[in-house]
């Protein structure tokens, strides 16, 4: 009988994928970014500040949501040349829609517009993407994609039969014009990443850049663009790239940008131009000639054993951090340090440095299964002297929860700082995902301003009034904000309590 349940099981299973065999992707030529050049808007205004520091690029922490939002949208407005966007998810709401709009107008003037989406996020939504690849000026790409186009059922069967691919993802997140102009960090396209939602907000973080480091961000584009792993979305629904549902999606915009008119988003929009503010210093900028823009290589999420020669993010952060002199200062909103991540920081506040990690509590955060593998490290750390803290929920804002979610969580910021001196901002969680699983990137940089800028957002955000002190009493945990103390964690709903425990009994770590 047993032998019958596993025949039918299989039988299923079968049916449920028969019309999802992803296919080797076209042969296509290498495609590049167009070079910088002159006589655009944004030549205009950047060259001449790039001339003057010859070496050197300019970084701006972008803290605030909106101002991560226009920065986007008018480098979108004033682009001549070209727009290249990666991202991991671009949703269909209030700022994703005003963006979109800009790369359906950027096109129209001539712009070329290549759009790289990992297909988690971007099937869901494919009649829209494939939308727009019938435009002449915009390429649509997507990076590991699912070879069925729609349907619940073929989407499981598909992660049934094929989960070890369809489990690794690419997390990048770059927004480039002109190769003039580019911001990286934790931001995707979405309403909770510019404080435009009416529910959760993210407390996240890019770096704005111009000089140097932006064609260096260009390259890292190309070599995603041109991976073995990333699809035309051509190549696989052909039948929905068509004028007619480009003229469709064009009226939708329109019609949601005319109804948001007054949004503050719109306003945005309307207001000076964000890019020039950069240049001039009236948003200060500080240029840095020591910097490094890292990305993993692509074909890491291909990896059947660990490769640390693919894993290059991780890489190049492990060596910087155990470099450390006399402080570390993390904020992950997945921090699922493992035992050697546990044991550098151990062994770094034991000789004496600071350590100092921020992340989500569990009622903070939308996955939960993350906590659970997050939770089982939390003593070992206290114990060996390393400061924890995490965020609370932000006033006013609700969280949505969910075992496996990817969204929703208050914390979305992934940085370090080291010695006071350099940091690092990208698409990196400090957890076993970001390391060995999905692909990630980011920028290192050797600057003491935008390093004790960092330090000055973690010290804001681990204040009582925004989080928890974890600490270690007579062995066992304890949370303070310096009002209120607890003995477990705090106002944690027993569902996420029970995902979280179930997790961590289960092992499943290394998916977290």
């Amino acid at each position: 009988m047993h032998s019958l349940y596993r025949v039918v099981i299989c039988l299923l299973i079968s049916n449920l994928a028969a019309c999802a065999q992803l296919q080797p992707p076209p042969d296509l030529p290498f495609d590049a970014a167009i070079a910088v050049s002159d006589g655009g808007p944004l030549d205009r205004a950047i060259a001449p500040a790039e001339a003057q520091r010859p070496g050197e690029s300019a970084f701006r922490l972008v803290i605030e949501g909106p101002e991560a939002f226009a920065i986007r949208a008018h480098s979108a407005r004033l682009a001549l040349r070209s727009l290249d966007v990666q991202t991991y998810i671009w949703h269909a709401d209030l700022t994703g829609m005003f963006l979109a709009q800009q790369l359906i107008e950027a096109a129209d003037r001539g712009v070329k517009v290549r759009l790289l989406i990992d297909d988690m996020d971007a099937r869901a939504k494919n009649a829209g993407f494939a939308a727009l690849a019938a435009h002449p000026n915009i390429d649509v790409r997507l990076f590991n994609p699912f070879a069925s186009r729609a349907g619940m059922l073929r989407l499981i069967g598909e992660g049934l039969t094929d989960f070890s691919r369809v489990n690794r993802r690419m997390h990048n997140k770059s927004w480039i014009a002109d190769n003039r102009i580019a911001l990286v960090g934790g931001r995707n396209i979405g309403d909770e990443y510019y404080g435009a939602s009416d529910g959760v907000n993210f407390v996240d973080l890019d770096f704005a850049m111009i000089g140097p480091v932006v064609r260096d961000a260009s390259a890292s584009f190309d070599k995603y663009w041109n991976s073995t792993l990333v699809y035309p979305i051509e190549s696989l629904d052909a039948a929905s790239v068509t004028a007619a549902e480009l003229d469709r999606v064009r009226a939708v915009l329109i019609s949601h940008v005319r109804d948001a008119e007054n949004s503050r988003y719109a306003a945005e929009l309307r207001a000076g131009d964000s890019v020039k503010r950069l240049v001039a210093g009236d948003w200060p900028v500080q240029w840095a000639s020591k910097y490094t823009f890292v990305s993993d290589d692509p074909l890491k999420v291909t990896m059947t054993e660990q490769n640390a020669q693919r894993a290059l993010v991780a890489v190049a952060l492990l060596p910087w951090v155990k470099s450390a002199q006399s402080d570390i200062t993390i904020i992950s909103p997945y921090f699922v340090p493992g035992e050697v991540a546990t044991d550098v920081l151990v062994a770094a506040a034991g000789s004496g440095k600071r350590v100092g990690v921020l992340t989500n509590s569990l009622v903070a955060s939308d996955v939960a299964a993350v906590h659970g593998g997050y939770s089982r490290h939390r003593k070992p750390l206290l114990a060996g002297g390393v400061s924890l803290y995490e965020l609370k929920p932000q006033v006013g804002t609700k969280v949505d929860s969910s075992v496996f979610g990817s969204s929703g969580a208050s914390l979305h910021t992934k940085a370090l700082a080291v010695d006071k001196k350099s940091l690092f901002v990208g698409s990196y969680n400090l957890d076993p995902r970001s390391t060995w699983l999905n692909s990630e990137q980011g920028v290192l940089v050797e600057n003491a301003v935008l390093a004790a800028q960092l330090e000055a957002i973690f010290a804001t955000q681990t204040s009582g009034q925004r989080a928890w002190h974890v600490m270690l009493k007579d062995g066992d945990l304890k949370w303070s904000d310096g009002n209120e103390s607890f003995d477990s964690d705090p106002r944690a709903s027993a569902g996420k309590r029970f995902a979280a425990w179930l997790t961590r009994v289960l092992g499943l770590e290394s998916l977290l």
